[in-house]
């Protein structure tokens, strides 16, 4: 990169997946977070129907206003765009599944996507592919940080315990009533409800491929179990039913090591709802000023640092690279299981990825700056 200009970063927010808002809201905090000294900085939206467009950097359009959720329609720039410096050629929105001419202009992208079409490894192999350089997690982590079956399945492969679940798809669970269904399907289903009949009650059922609580719900009898996959399904054909978990949920930052190093995490924070929600789900998380969280953990220190040890071991575990939130049960007996990890962490003003680690020590400027300068550290290509 030349001595002679910053650094170029294209901020790309918004997305296909049902995490829409939740990306617009997240960009909207890193456009006015990052380090303009430093970096030249191009907002690039990707709309509910694919379409890339250049952004309005403004990162007060991108908040929750009265009530209503933000969205890259309201800040796409019309038509054709020049970008703001003398040397560039003009931009032009693109079409759905078309990749930008402008992202080769960039020296690096920082994608704040969630959920699929961003979250899942597709844009990451998109970007391999255009060889432009990318913080966060690659395509491998991100497809298995998305699909929270294999997840799952990597972690306790790795010795990391996780809670009791059933994974759900369309051929155990026919949409069609119980009755109208026969033979195989029949006995497919009998046995996956045995299987779920055996976690008891109440449990939380959820997209197998999704985020931000939306699509989630919790069932505490029969008749509100087949309302709760009905309604998973609207997102995802593949759900997952845990057993409910009683004790706290801590979460954990963790940012890959430099040089090589182990990941470094950050204090942990628990979880608090204070709004009447029965768990944390999206009103809490974001439209709920009632809810928070307590930095570091109100659990003894050795339990801290078991959830730190167990945080930076889940992000490799995935190969994660970049940073990632690990999300955690905490028992009231003291045992530890790990629910998720999120190789995209959220990032919106009331997100807590970046409170742990403003509490650890590093202020929100400096955590975007270390997030793109690891990326810009990596070889392109495998490694």
């Amino acid at each position: 990169m030349s001595e002679q200009r910053k650094i170029r970063v294209a901020v790309v927010f918004g997305g296909r997946g049902p995490e829409h808002a939740v990306s617009c809201m997240g960009g909207g905090n890193m456009l006015g977070a990052i380090d303009r000294d430093k970096y030249e900085v191009i907002p690039v939206g990707i709309t509910r129907d694919g379409r890339w467009v250049l952004a309005a950097d403004e990162p007060g359009k991108l908040k929750i206003t009265g009530g209503e959720l933000p969205s890259v329609e309201a800040v796409a720039e019309p038509g054709t765009q020049v970008v703001p410096w003398a040397d560039r050629r003009p931009v032009t929105a693109s079409a759905p599944a078309q990749i930008p001419h402008l992202l080769g202009d960039v020296d690096v992208v920082l994608p704040i996507l969630h959920g699929p079409f961003g979250e899942d490894g597709t844009i990451q192999g998109l970007l391999e592919m255009a060889g432009v350089p990318y913080a966060g997690a690659g395509v491998l982590a991100s497809a298995v940080g998305m699909d929270k079956e294999y997840m799952k399945i990597i972690f306790q492969a790795r010795g990391l315990p996780v809670g009791p679940h059933v994974v759900v798809r369309e051929r155990d669970w026919p949409p069609e009533a119980a009755d109208s269904v026969s033979g195989a399907a029949d006995h497919e289903r009998k046995r996956v409800l045995d299987a779920i009949t055996e976690l008891g009650w109440p449990l939380f059922v959820k997209p197998a491929r999704g985020g931000s609580s939306i699509g989630t719900s919790k069932a505490c009898d029969m008749a509100q179990l087949e309302a709760a996959i009905d309604n998973a399904r609207q997102y995802d054909p593949k759900v997952l039913v845990e057993a409910a978990i009683e004790g706290r949920e801590i979460e954990c930052a963790v940012l890959e090591g430099r040089g090589g190093d182990l990941p470094d995490t950050s204090l942990p924070g628990q979880l608090v709802i204070d709004g009447g929600e029965e768990f944390f789900d999206f009103e809490a998380k974001y439209l709920d000023g009632a809810s928070g969280m307590v930095i570091p953990a109100p659990i003894p220190e050795e339990h801290q640092q078991e959830i730190r040890r167990m945080a930076a071991l889940a992000f490799d575990a995935v190969s994660c690279e970049g940073m990632a939130r690990v999300d955690f049960f905490y028992t009231p007996d003291g045992q530890i299981l790990i629910n998720e990890i999120n190789t995209i962490p959220g990032l919106a003003p009331t997100s807590y990825f970046p409170k742990m680690w403003a509490a650890s020590g590093l202020p929100l400027p400096q955590l975007i700056d270390r997030m793109l300068q690891s990326a810009l550290s990596k070889r392109p290509g495998l490694r």
